[in-house]
């Protein structure tokens, strides 16, 4: 027998369902309405609802709700530092049972061979992991990156079953002014879905940059901002990470009238703060906790993020639909007790059913050794460039000040909370070293580096004393990559991160709880920044406005370009 006529026969109630869960109701989505009704499973599809059914197993759910497996529109899970399987272990129990990645990290440190680790980890996870084709690498010319991915070496990955279309846009002024190699991916995919990433872009240029049938874009920050964009076609994934944080800015868009409209993403979240906080339930959370309607997030958080990626089996809990599944508490804990992936119940077992993906790029940090005297900076006539640094999120301010000096050299303010920051290329190409400084991280000694340094990944240090500055640096190199903290020339906290210089080896709960004592050391040194590690990794970030640094220099993000 077929798995159609299995699926048809279960579903007519001639056979016992494989799995039926009794006792509970389930959230309709397109009503609005808290059903009670039993739910019956064939495999991965759910074959029945609003009837009562015999099952070979069956789950008593009483008090319970169902609803459909949380969509993750979009992220990196890179950024979660563990790789694929171990944030499939760590995600999945909460509810995400689909994610849409994009391995743009690992795919700028590695090429090609980064995003063949991610398709060959999306074939083995339990959690559905699809992937977007990294579409910029590098993400400008204003950077050194580890690797170039021109649409020909993109294209043999078109049509793998795990691929969705090309990854966010980055470079918007690329698209509007039309640049070749921007254009060829471009013309690659109009057949296929193509993600967005447009911060503060509007009018006419918004115009011109949607006309290339870009769909999505997860970096609005303010509601008037989103409202243009919906307006013009686009759909809004809004974004709750570990440092970007725009869900509450964004609230006022999520309601029951604009829902089909909406998705919920993360792009950056680190175990620690799923430990803490939870993931896309968390956003649920705490959007109803504010007063947003359930239905409007708990749309955006399944069948609205289906449809804006073509997902077109999942999201509603009704007969033929994917058997991804969440039984949670009450709609407003959204505590998610039973999870159901393809049908299958999520537990140890399951897991332990994968197989393993050898892992990749373990000696990519090819940084040269700095001493003290590197991060110097002579003095300048006039105002210094500063980065100013805003919590929660990785826009920065292009500040400007006149700065102490000592001798012949810029020096820090730490009155006015302005330390130095370093970016050293780290993947073995020209040894360039870039100065500059930055404002907003309240540290008043020590030093915090990170191979982490979005997009490029090549090392960022912010620091009070050169002579720590160059320690952690060079400590970095020691232990292939990751965080470190140092004070007084004593390492006090590290995480080492040698996949490609991004993701550790060890189990989740290990990087969990060595990220709570890799922040005790930052606070240590007088951070006020609830998340440092990954501000530290947004400051080379040259296609967020307003001001950047690189290992090229300093850039001024508005005008695309290096400041002399």
């Amino acid at each position: 027998m077929t798995d159609l006529e299995r699926r048809i026969d279960q579903g007519t109630g001639r056979e016992p369902a494989d799995i039926v869960l009794k006792g509970g109701r389930f959230f309709d989505l397109v009503t609005g309405e808290l059903v009670a009704s039993d739910i019956a499973i064939c495999g991965e599809t759910i074959i029945g609802t609003v009837e009562n059914y015999e099952g070979r197993e069956v789950i008593d759910i009483t008090g319970k709700i169902v609803v459909p497996g949380f969509i993750d529109t979009h992220l990196h899970i890179e950024s979660s530092l563990v790789t694929p399987h171990e944030f499939d272990r760590c995600v999945l129990p909460y509810g995400v049972t689909t994610v849409i990645c994009d391995p743009h990290e690992i795919a700028n440190v590695l090429g090609t061979e980064g995003i063949q680790f991610f398709l060959d980890s999306a074939e083995q996870t339990i959690m559905d992991i699809r992937v977007q084709l990294s579409s910029c690498v590098p993400a400008t010319h204003l950077e050194t990156s580890g690797a170039d991915l021109p649409i020909e070496r993109l294209l043999p990955f078109r049509h793998h079953p795990k691929v969705i279309g090309l990854a966010e846009f980055m470079n918007f002024p690329g698209v509007i002014y039309k640049d070749p190699i921007c254009m060829a991916k471009l013309e690659a995919f109009q057949d296929g879905h193509i993600d967005g990433h447009s911060p503060l872009l509007s009018g006419r240029d918004l115009n011109g940059y949607l006309s290339a049938r870009i769909r999505t874009d997860h970096e609005c920050t303010t509601a008037a901002e989103a409202m243009e964009k919906i307006r013009k076609g686009m759909h809004i994934l809004v974004r709750e990470g570990s440092v970007s944080k725009d869900l509450h800015a964004l609230m006022p868009i999520l309601t029951e009238r604009l829902s089909p409209f909406l998705a919920l993403c993360t792009d950056d979240r680190n175990p620690l703060d799923i430990a803490e906080q939870g993931h896309l339930d968390y956003l649920i959370r705490e959007a109803i906790r504010n007063g947003v309607e359930p239905i409007a997030v708990y749309r955006a958080a399944s069948i609205s993020a289906a449809r804006a990626f073509g997902l077109r089996d999942r999201g509603l809990v009704a007969p033929g639909w994917r058997a991804d599944l969440v039984v949670v508490d009450s709609l407003e804990n959204c505590k998610a007790e039973i999870v159901f992936a393809a049908g299958r119940r999520v537990t140890d077992d399951l897991f332990a059913t994968r197989k393993p993906v050898a892992p990749v790029g373990l000696d990519s940090v090819k940084a040269r050794l700095v001493k003290a005297a590197d991060f110097g900076v002579p003095v300048a006539e006039g105002e210094t460039p500063v980065i100013g640094v805003m919590p929660g999120k990785i826009i920065t301010e292009h500040r400007r000040y006149r700065l102490p000096t000592s001798g012949n050299q810029t020096a820090v303010d730490l009155e006015n909370d302005i330390i130095k920051v370093a970016v050293i290329e780290r993947h073995g190409k020209n040894g360039n070293h870039a100065n500059g400084f930055v404002q907003g991280f309240g540290l008043k000694k020590g030093a915090i580096a990170s191979t982490v340094g979005h997009d490029s990944h090549n090392i960022c240090v912010v620091g009070v004393s050169e002579e720590d500055m160059a320690a952690a640096a060079n400590r970095l190199g020691e232990i292939k990559g990751g965080f470190v903290v140092v004070e007084d020339g004593k390492v006090t906290g590290e995480i080492p991160l040698p996949v490609a210089g991004l993701m550790s080896l060890e189990p989740y709960e290990c990087v969990r709880d060595t990220l709570h004592d890799l922040r005790k050391a930052a606070y240590a040194l007088g951070t006020t920044l609830e998340e440092p590690f990954l501000q530290v990794a947004f400051l080379p970030l040259p296609v967020i406005p307003h001001l950047k640094i690189s290992d090229k220099g300093m850039v001024d993000v508005d005008k695309f370009c290096l400041i002399g």
